[in-house]
């Protein structure tokens, strides 16, 4: 009996899977965490498990609260940055805007420039903070070695507690000025189905000459009427793309917004009709004539009496007819 017999099974290592069912799932994800120590940002749940907000709006908005204050976030800065199109990205900032986690608006800053100002909140509905800063603990100064072993060292004096720095200024920024609404998009004065046509296709094959200014079914439809105005004012569809395609700004942001605005503000008058291209005629006033009473001359008058040669040798008888 002196010889030790091994039965029993070793025991598994603490912290193996499958030892503490409680702690390690069977099934499902595993984490494995390690903590961090720099470079870090937190996150709260309520963002990356939302259960309304797409997956694109979580992980941007992730990716804007990583970022130091005062980086770009604008559509163009996040369009080169990541693989996602423009669309996605202008979705998932609605998106974010509309759960409470971003605030945009457009600030006009003292060169008269106008720039969109981003806040970006990792509570929704959390205020900045006005608190002042906590004052700081005075210091005791060192006590000083005793010069002579009879004299006892000073007592210590506190420091003067510096004044708390004041609160920082909360900014508001100055209002700004509400804009100047469109002018309406030109209506046709005769719309038919076949005018209608022709402007859709028209606005469709806009593309295969400027491929920026690329239509949605959207566009198209909501710019039909101002190009069915130009060619019922008889503008041939060159001119029509001459003006809209001319000059076009690099890179062209907004297609629909830019064609809307040539459409309008470049619109022709409408041809004048001959009759108003034909000169009023000149009223000729008729004088009749008239036989005068002394020598029986024809002469022009609007009333009987003297011709002007008798009127001259007869001072009467100028006398009587201006009576």
């Amino acid at each position: 009996m002196d010889t030790q017999q091994v039965i029993a099974p070793l025991c598994a290592p603490p912290g193996s899977p499958g030892t503490r069912p409680d702690v390690t799932p069977t099934s499902g994800v595993i984490h494995v965490n390690t903590r961090h120590v720099s470079g870090f940002t937190v996150i709260g749940n309520h963002l990356a498990q939302h259960h309304e907000l797409s997956l694109v709006a979580i992980g941007l908005a992730a990716h804007i609260q990583s970022l130091p204050a005062g980086a770009k976030v604008g559509i163009k800065v996040l369009t080169d940055r990541f693989p996602e199109s423009e669309a996605r990205i202008t979705a998932a900032l609605h998106e974010l805007e509309a759960e409470g986690y971003l605030h945009r608006s457009r600030v006009r800053l003292p060169s008269g420039r106008m720039v969109t100002r981003t806040v970006s909140y990792n509570q929704p509905g959390a205020k900045p903070s006005t608190r002042a800063a906590p004052k700081p603990r005075p210091r005791p100064r060192p006590r000083k070695p005793p010069t002579t072993p009879a004299a006892p060292p000073p007592p210590p004096r506190e420091a003067a507690a510096p004044p708390a720095p004041a609160p920082p200024p909360v900014h508001v920024p100055p209002p700004t000025a509400p804009r100047t609404p469109p002018p309406p998009l030109p209506q046709p004065h005769a719309p038919t189905g076949e005018l209608h046509r022709t402007a859709s296709a028209f606005l469709a094959d806009l593309r295969r000459h400027a491929p920026q200014l690329t239509l949605t079914e959207g566009d198209i439809t909501t710019l039909t009427p101002g190009i069915a105005t130009w060619l019922e004012r008889d503008s041939h569809p060159d001119t029509i793309r001459h003006a809209l395609t001319t000059d076009l700004p690099v890179p062209v942001k907004h297609p629909a917004k830019l064609l809307r605005h040539r459409i309008t503000t470049l619109l022709p008058p409408p041809i004048p009709a001959a009759a108003d291209l034909t000169p009023p005629r000149r009223k000729v006033l008729f004088i009749p004539l008239q036989n005068c009473h002394t020598c029986e001359r024809a002469f022009r008058a609007t009333e009987p009496g003297h011709c002007r040669d008798c009127r001259t040798e007869d001072p009467a008888a100028t006398h009587s007819a201006t009576a």
